[in-house]
């Protein structure tokens, strides 16, 4: 195979003048490429095909055992009703109390099997509903699935050999400890320590600047244009060519915006004389957008794309140099320079980094908070501070930390406040007539069939689990780019049902996601619905697009969360009121009218073509919750949410 992948490269240069299988444009029989890439796609449809049946299987291994423990819970009612039978046969003389006991056992149990028998008429539904639309998919849809296969002329063995699999995990454990570096014995995961090892450092002035000399350049590139296409051409050549092409763009914003470092830039027009600038400019866009992860939107996807490429070893033999280099952090920054010591002094460390929060509180107390927190950090600065280290360094530090705590203030909060008003307008155990959370499968879209019980579980585990993604956000951004950005991480571009997407393996974020994962579960004490998590397949291609998607939990519930906070201002207006009144009934009313169906339908188990797509997985809850925000219009309050100030789920409420 190495000696076609060199005559493959070697026609390349003809590859304008004649088509692959002709002789000087006449037609010609098959050639050894077009055989090659027909295997790369059989290859990749095979191993789709296997992912998602290994997903089914998990769900319906899960779903098998959620039966049997409900047929447990149905068999031991039976029993109590069985005992409590035979009690009142060998009394006869039983009392109306004990009579209304049995009875009310009878009823219990009634309910059970109510609910199971049409939880399982709902799934058989369901899952006739899905063959029947697959088989109608099959029949006029065209199911082979255009493939290119990244650096497959060079590599041309399986992706999805488990023997390979088990040596990326290995690898990636190994660069993971590489990078991050080793943790102390005994150290907690709240420690500042600890998280430090994961923020990033803030931006300095002059960092800013080259800043928008990257953002200029990515505005412009059209990096994966030209090449996430399907082309039997050389992709190392494509790559190499825009990277080049992206680097001069650079070179050439330098010189407008500094002539004299712009000149020595380009003085001999090498890049690999400048690596460490390119180096340096492509590091500084990462850590700006982990940051700020509203900015950047469109230019991140380019840049990380971009570096997945040029990790690969071909590409670096090109261009001559690395175009990759490790994240800054603040723990990286601090033993750099001998100031690992100021993180372990939790008390100041804790007043030097918190959020100032002004709710309601007096204007003094307010000032009082600032006053403390800016003298802890004169004090960190002054204790720690050294040759290597100055005050000004050890404030970027500091600062850096408070954005992490600013970005938890933003994208946790809400979810606690969220989980705050669930508590408060519902119970596990009991519901106000009307405000059930009961869903059916088939009905209003929800493909999930839970009781009130089982619905108030699965909605609470789910949110728990987005504040413990939301807590671990930066850690986890930190892992997916060492996934992403991981030499001999290979990927594939195939259509995954929503256009061309690289599918690459994300182990890092895997073993974290299981770890989150296992706390919530410990934490709740059981599960409702399915834990599998979707990670390098059709549904979450790669670690980019895990972290888009958790980053988008707080722009669903943050307007959701402003709108119940703003209805009691809203209120105050007599004309709102009489039309809440009027409406709802009054403002209790209209919050729990919003949180029951936000409640039933942004977990119901919609928003995709099949029940494993969606469905209950972890996955899944968060497809359900966009499906939702899509059908706000059709709400009978979404007025209240555009008098309150909604604007769309973008991140953007106007008050």
């Amino acid at each position: 195979m190495s000696q076609l992948a060199h005559v493959l490269d070697a026609a390349d240069g003809d590859a304008d003048h004649a088509q692959p299988g002709t002789n000087g444009g006449e037609p010609g029989p098959t050639t050894a490429y077009e055989d090659h890439v027909a295997r790369l796609k059989a290859e990749a449809e095979a191993q789709d095909a296997q992912n998602r049946l290994r997903v089914a299987q998990e769900q319906l291994a899960e779903y098998a055992a959620q039966k049997e423990a409900d047929a447990n819970d149905l068999l031991q009612e039976a029993e109590k009703l069985k005992d409590a039978l035979r009690q009142l046969l060998e009394q006869p003389g039983s009392t109306a109390g004990e009579l209304q006991q049995v009875a009310q056992l009878f009823n219990t149990l009634r309910e059970k099997v109510v609910d199971a028998v049409t939880e399982a008429r709902a799934f058989a539904a369901q899952q006739q509903s899905d063959l029947a639309t697959l088989k109608r998919s099959s029949a006029q849809a065209d199911l082979h699935t255009d493939v290119e296969m990244k650096r497959a002329r060079d590599e041309p063995g399986s992706s999805g050999d488990a023997e390979e699999a088990e040596e990326e995990d290995e690898e990636a454990e190994e660069a993971e400890r590489g990078t991050i570096g080793s943790q102390p014995a005994g150290l907690p995961s709240t420690s500042f320590a600890e998280r430090a090892r994961y923020i990033p450092l803030r931006l300095t002035h002059d960092e800013r600047k080259l800043l928008r000399l990257l953002e200029s350049a990515l505005n412009v590139s059209e990096y994966t244009d030209k090449v996430d296409i399907l082309s039997w051409r050389s992709k190392n050549q494509r790559i190499h060519a825009q990277i080049k092409d992206l680097c001069a763009i650079l070179s050439g914003l330098m010189v407008a915006a500094d002539y004299k470092k712009g000149q020595e830039l380009i003085r001999d027009r090498n890049f690999a004389d400048n690596a460490e600038f390119f180096q340096d400019i492509f590091e500084l866009g990462r850590r700006y957008k982990i940051l700020n992860p509203d900015k950047m939107r469109s230019e991140y996807g380019k840049l990380m794309y971009m570096l997945m490429d040029s990790a690969e070893p071909a590409i670096q033999e090109l261009l001559e140099f690395r175009c990759v280099r490790q994240l800054r952090t603040v723990y990286v920054f601090l033993e750099e320079r001998g100031g690992l010591a100021m993180l372990e002094d939790a008390a100041l460390m804790h007043t030097a980094t918190a959020e100032i929060v002004a709710g309601d509180r007096p204007r003094h107390e307010i000032q009082r908070d600032i006053k403390v927190k800016e003298k802890a950090r004169e004090t960190l600065s002054r204790r720690y501070r050294s040759s290597r280290l100055s005050e000004e360094d050890i404030l970027t530090c500091i600062y850096s930390l408070s954005d992490n705590n600013s970005y938890l203030l933003f994208n946790r909060d809400p979810i606690d406040r969220f989980i705050h008003y669930f508590h408060r307008y519902f119970k596990a155990d009991t519901h106000e007539p009307g405000y059930s959370l009961a869903i059916q499968g088939g009905r209003d879209g929800a493909r999930l069939t839970h009781n009130h019980e089982r619905q108030y579980h699965y909605v609470l585990q789910s949110l728990t689990l987005w504040r413990e993604i939301s807590t671990e956000m930066f850690k986890l951004w930190y892992l997916a780019e060492t996934d992403m950005l991981r030499e001999g991480n290979h990927y594939r571009l195939c259509d995954t049902g929503q256009g061309l997407n690289r599918v690459q393996s994300a182990p890092s974020v895997g073993r974290a996601m299981q770890q989150i994962l296992g706390r919530v579960q410990q934490r709740i004490g059981s599960w409702v619905g399915s834990s599998v998590v979707h990670l390098g397949d059709h549904n979450v291609p790669n670690a980019l697009m895990f972290i888009d998607k958790y980053t988008q939990v707080p722009r669903i519930l943050n307007p959701v969360v402003a709108v119940l906070e703003e209805l009691p201002k809203l209120y105050r207006d007599p004309n709102l009121r009489a039309y809440i009144d009027g409406t709802f009934g009054g403002v209790e009313q209209c919050r729990k009218s919003i949180l029951v169906d936000f409640c039933r339908h942004a977990f119901d188990g919609s928003g995709a073509d099949n029940f494993f797509d969606a469905g209950s997985c972890i996955d899944g809850r968060l497809t359900s919750a966009w499906n939702w925000c899509s059908k706000l219009e059709k709400k009978s309050y979404y007025h209240v949410f555009k008098l309150a100030g909604w604007s769309g789920f973008d991140g953007e409420v106007k008050s």
